[in-house]
Formats: C-alpha cells, sequence, structure tokens
C-alpha cells in the first residue's frame, strides 16, 4: 500500500475543467488499495466546496481526504494561541468559517491582536494591509496560509496569497514568521501523521509547483512527483534548485509509478 497526496489547481483541475485522465488516474489507485488525500494551499474555498467540486468532476472523494492551507492554520493556531489572544485576519469567508470552526478568537480592534493571519483575499486593499502593518508594529505574529505568488486557470494565472505576503512584508521589512501551507513540514507532517498514517518513505506528492510541492515532498522525505500541467513548464524545472524524482506530463500517467 501506497499513500498519494495530491495538489488540486494544476494538478486535478484547471478552473472546472479536470486535467484528462485524472479521474480514472485516481479510481485505478483507490480500487488496488492505495490511500490518496488532496491538498491545497487555496483559502479561498472550504474543504466541503472542494469535495462538491470534485465529486461533480468524477472523482468520489470523502470529507477527511481533503485538507487544506485554512485546516492546517486552525490547527496551529489552535495549539500556539493563548486564551487572551485573538487574531486579525486578512482573507476570505472560507478562511473566517475555518476559524470559527475551532473557536479562534478574532480581535475586534487590530492594535489589540497577537496574531495576523494572511490569506489569499480578492477585496485585499490599503485599510487591510494598514490593520495588519499596526498589528505587526504592536507585537502580532504574521502568519500566512500559503505563498503561492499565483493560482493557475484555465488561460493562464492570477494573484494569490503571495501577493499579500508581498505587500505586508514591503511594509515592515521583514518576512512572515510562519507559513502553514505547502511547502511547509507543519502540513506535512500532518497529512502524514493524522490523515495518512503512513512513513513518507511510502508516500508520493504530486503536483504541479516547485517551490511548494516539490520542496514539501523533498523535505519531508515524500516521493515527489511533478505534473507539467499546470505551473511548471520544462524551462522552469531546468532551472529550479528543487528537483522533483519524477517528472510526468500529467496525473493520467501516475499508476505507472
Amino acid at each position: 500500500m501506497k499513500g498519494f497526496i495530491f495538489d488540486l489547481d494544476g494538478t486535478i483541475y484547471l478552473d472546472d475543467h479536470i486535467i484528462d485522465g485524472a479521474a480514472e488516474a485516481i479510481k485505478s489507485l483507490k480500487d488496488r488499495g492505495d490511500k490518496v488525500v488532496f491538498l491545497t494551499n487555496k483559502s479561498i474555498a472550504s474543504r466541503k466546496d472542494y469535495v462538491v467540486k470534485l465529486n461533480a468532476l468524477g472523482i468520489e472523494v470523502e470529507l477527511d481526504e481533503v485538507i487544506n492551507s485554512n485546516y492546517i492554520t486552525a490547527h496551529y493556531l489552535k495549539n500556539e494561541m493563548k486564551n487572551d489572544d485573538a487574531v486579525y485576519v486578512i482573507g476570505e469567508g472560507p478562511l473566517f468559517d475555518e476559524l470559527a470552526s475551532e473557536n479562534i478568537k478574532l480581535a475586534e480592534n487590530p492594535v489589540s491582536a497577537s496574531h495576523v493571519v494572511l490569506g489569499w483575499d480578492r477585496e485585499f486593499n490599503y485599510e487591510k494591509l494598514n490593520n495588519a502593518f499596526q498589528a505587526w508594529k504592536n507585537g502580532a505574529e504574521i502568519i500566512a496560509t500559503n505563498p503561492d505568488r499565483t493560482c493557475p486557470v484555465k488561460d493562464g494565472e492570477i494573484p494569490d496569497c503571495g501577493a499579500m505576503i508581498g505587500a505586508l512584508e514591503g511594509a515592515t521589512g521583514e518576512p512572515v514568521k510562519m507559513i502553514t501551507g505547502k511547502p511547509s513540514l507543519l502540513m506535512a507532517e500532518y497529512v502524514l501523521k493524522n490523515v495518512l498514517g503512513m512513513e513518507a518513505g511510502h508516500c508520493y506528492m504530486v503536483g504541479d509547483r516547485l517551490e511548494t510541492d516539490i520542496k514539501m515532498a523533498n523535505d519531508a522525505g515524500i516521493h515527489s512527483v511533478l505534473v507539467l500541467s499546470g505551473i511548471t513548464n520544462e524551462e522552469m524545472l531546468n532551472k529550479s534548485e528543487h528537483e522533483p524524482n519524477f517528472v510526468l506530463d500529467s496525473v493520467k500517467d501516475i499508476a505507472a509509478l
């Protein structure tokens, strides 16, 4: 038995279009007894949203087979925060909902926040940036759900959480303290221990992004599999410091491993 960890955007689908052969590849792995989990950095949708989307695309999946950066962020804060701590959040509804599900206290005033959480926010503006900056000046710890500069879509790319990180780092002059999503070992270790229940050497991370999917896998001792159906092309691969163990045109060839 092996464990397969799949990225979503650019690996399983682009927008609402499934990658050719993806559903059949996932089914073949499950049919032969392998474990499968879907792992995404995208913070603008909930785990339930992903279950609905994957099922609609022909991939049968349960809620406990989907982990996103919001879930890992809430898990991290639940263990990190003290009783009087509170969080100022930049992000969209699914991130707020995930934090609420773990009873994470939100800061009514950014200056009183012990932590700032940065997620992808398509309504990001100067006011939110200033609020996060003022919280940082007052000692708040900065956490980001994910470092992705862009998200792959059918016709190209659009800015992701990395844009929010860049804005705040430009103001503070310091890197964010913690990134909870890929390539964080926090996320890798949670999936290995709490979801798959398997050793890293028995697992494969399949994704389209070198600096998140492949880096996390390599750092965690998981077999890394790059697919060329999303962000990364061969030119980018040849220039990258993050070298995958395997390279596939798309996820449809994964069963061959």
